[in-house]
C-alpha cells in the first residue's frame, strides 16, 4: 500500500480527537471530516479481496474492539469507498467470530452511509444453481451466539450507556440499494434474482441434508453464514445495506455424493468475480449521494434516544 492511516473513536462514537482524525484524513490523503474518507463501503466475502488496485489502507479503532482488518481506500467513479475484508486477510475469522459491531462502526466512523455487501451462498431451489446472482429483500436469522445490538443497555468502556432500543426490521434491505444493484447486473447482462430470503446459518459447517432440505421446504432461497446480525447492525447505525448474493454451489440438491466443500465454494466465487467486479463497480458509481438518501434506512433512528453518539 503506498499510504496508511490510523483513527480512532472513544466510547461514546465521537472521534477521540477531532484533529487526531482530521489529521489522519489528510495523511491518507484523502480530505478530512468534512470531507469524509469515503461514503460508500463494500464488505467482502469469501475469495473477494482485491476489490480495490489502488488503496490507502486505514486502521480504524473503535468502542466494540477492531473489526476484522484494516480498511482499504480507494476511488470508483469518482466515488470514494473503503473496502473491508469480512473474514480477514487470508480467511482466518470464522463467521461466528468475526466483530460485526467493529466492522459497521469502523466503516461509519470514515463517513460510509452506504454499504454493499457481497457474498457467498448456497442455492436452496433447483433454479438457483451455481453462478446465479441473487440480490435478496428478506433474511431469516437461524445463527446462536452473535451479538447483533449496540443497544444492549451494557457501559461501555468510558462508561456511557447505550439505551435499549426496539428497531423496526420489516424489511431488512435497502430498498433503493436493492434497486441499484438489479439495474446494474442487469446492465452487465447477468440477470438477477430480484428478491428472495436468505437464511443465516452460525457455521462454520455447512448444512447437513435434512436441514437443506428443511431451509428449502420453507420457501428460503439461499443460505449463508455472514448475513445475520452484519443487516441489522447496519440499520442500528442507519447505513443503507445491501445484499449480493453468488451462489457457489446447489446446497438443497445435495441428496448424494460428498455435498458442498470450501474448495468448491471458493472456486465457483474465483471463476465469478470477472462478472461480479463491474456489477459491484457499477452499482458504486449509481447509488445516491448520502446527503440524498431518502429511503427507511437513513431515518431509522430518527426520534430515538439511543444513549449514544454515532460517528
Amino acid at each position: 500500500m503506498a499510504e496508511s492511516s490510523s483513527i480512532s473513536s472513544n466510547g461514546t462514537g465521537s472521534p477521540a480527537d477531532t484533529a487526531e482524525v482530521a489529521d489522519a484524513a489528510h495523511a491518507a490523503g484523502t480530505g478530512t471530516l468534512a470531507d469524509p474518507l469515503a461514503d460508500i463501503g463494500v464488505i467482502g466475502g469469501s475469495g473477494f479481496y482485491s476489490f480495490l488496485d489502488d488503496v490507502t489502507e486505514v486502521t480504524v479503532e473503535t468502542p466494540y474492539g477492531s473489526p476484522s482488518d484494516s480498511l482499504f481506500v480507494g476511488e470508483i467513479a469518482g466515488r470514494k469507498v473503503a473496502f473491508l475484508p469480512r473474514h480477514g486477510r487470508g480467511h482466518h475469522l470464522p463467521p461466528a467470530r468475526i466483530n460485526y459491531r467493529a466492522n459497521l462502526w469502523a466503516l461509519r466512523s470514515v463517513g460510509v452511509r452506504q454499504v454493499l455487501a457481497p457474498c457467498a451462498v448456497g442455492g436452496l431451489r433447483e433454479e438457483y444453481g451455481p453462478g446465479t446472482l441473487l440480490v435478496p429483500d428478506q433474511l431469516v436469522d437461524r445463527t446462536k451466539s452473535r451479538v447483533q445490538t449496540y443497544y444492549d443497555g451494557e457501559a461501555l468502556a468510558d462508561g456511557s450507556v447505550p439505551q435499549v432500543v426496539h428497531m423496526s426490521f420489516a424489511d431488512p434491505y435497502c430498498p433503493a440499494g436493492r434497486r441499484t444493484a438489479v439495474t446494474a447486473a442487469r446492465g452487465q447482462n447477468w440477470e438477477p434474482v430480484d428478491g428472495g430470503t436468505l437464511v443465516v446459518i452460525e457455521g462454520p459447517r455447512f448444512s447437513t441434508r435434512a436441514e437443506s432440505r428443511w431451509h428449502a421446504a420453507q420457501g428460503w432461497s439461499i443460505v449463508g453464514m455472514t448475513g445475520h446480525p452484519e443487516a441489522v447492525l447496519a440499520r442500528e447505525l442507519a447505513l443503507c445495506y445491501t445484499s449480493i448474493a453468488l451462489v457457489t454451489d446447489l446446497d438443497a440438491g445435495a441428496e448424494t455424493g460428498e455435498g458442498v466443500s470450501h474448495e468448491e465454494v471458493l472456486r465457483v466465487f474465483a471463476e465469478n468475480i470477472g462478472r461480479l467486479r463491474p456489477v459491484l463497480f457499477d452499482a458504486v458509481a449509481a447509488l445516491p449521494e448520502t446527503g440524498k438518501r431518502d429511503c427507511l434506512c437513513a431515518s431509522a433512528l430518527d426520534g430515538m434516544d439511543t444513549g449514544i453518539t454515532l460517528p
